[in-house]
């Protein structure tokens, strides 16, 4: 007995074509990816870190880079946005919260600290210190990142400040901008000590000495 065969169906000209599947794959997480970006920015900066790292980190290949994030620069500025906002996160509450103004700012440098000091091939620093502010001086878009990011923390102190004074933590001739603006600069002084592998208990010791100077002062 001879078996029929199958008939195959057949594939007309005007049959609609199923699409390719092209570009990142299904398990690709942008939020996931860009913090794999942002890490690998850190550690080696913007000039050191080709196309080729950023898709071995991200695990995605430059098609799909591109299609996600735009070129390098797009990605490097996506990757200091994300991590503004994760410091303002770390940070914001701490600036809310009403505690006396020594405990307040010894917290927000010890969250600082943390920040500084993390990274799994060592201390990172600050992305706006010791990366933005380089790239700043040839990118006119990133150096107003850079200026805003320094004014917001400026800001944020001042009214640290400012409410200090107010309840009779610091006297009356104290000028909130002022601190604001050498509280900044501690900060820019640990996040590149920081970098440099200081040790922590030495950063926690010059910060116990700006806020002697800086509370002391004003007194």
């Amino acid at each position: 007995m001879v078996q029929k065969s199958k008939k195959r169906p057949v594939t007309k000209i005007d049959d609609p074509v199923p699409p390719k599947r092209r570009g990142r794959p299904r398990a690709y997480q942008p939020e996931v990816a860009l913090g794999k970006a942002l890490d690998l920015f850190r550690k080696d900066g913007f000039a050191a870190t080709s196309l080729d790292d950023l898709s071995a980190a991200t695990g995605m290949n430059r098609p799909s880079l591109y299609g996600a994030f735009g070129d390098k620069r797009e990605l490097f500025i996506k990757s200091y946005l994300r991590y503004r906002e994760d410091a303002r996160s770390a940070m914001a509450n701490i600036f809310r919260e009403e505690l006396p103004v020594r405990r307040r700012l010894e917290r927000i440098y010890a969250v600082a600290l943390d920040i500084y000091l993390s990274g799994e091939s060592g201390p990172r620093g600050c992305f706006t210190v010791m990366t933005a502010a380089s790239e700043a001086v040839h990118d006119p878009d990133i150096r107003a990142m850079v200026l805003e990011g320094f004014a917001e923390l400026d800001k944020a102190f001042a009214a640290c400040f400012r409410v200090a004074r107010e309840k009779g933590e610091l006297p009356e001739c104290a000028d909130p901008a002022v601190l604001a603006q050498l509280a900044s600069a501690t900060i820019h002084t640990i996040a590149i000590r920081a970098r440099a592998q200081t040790p922590r208990e030495e950063l926690e010791a010059i910060v116990k000495g700006a806020l002697d100077v800086m509370l002391g002062a004003a007194k």
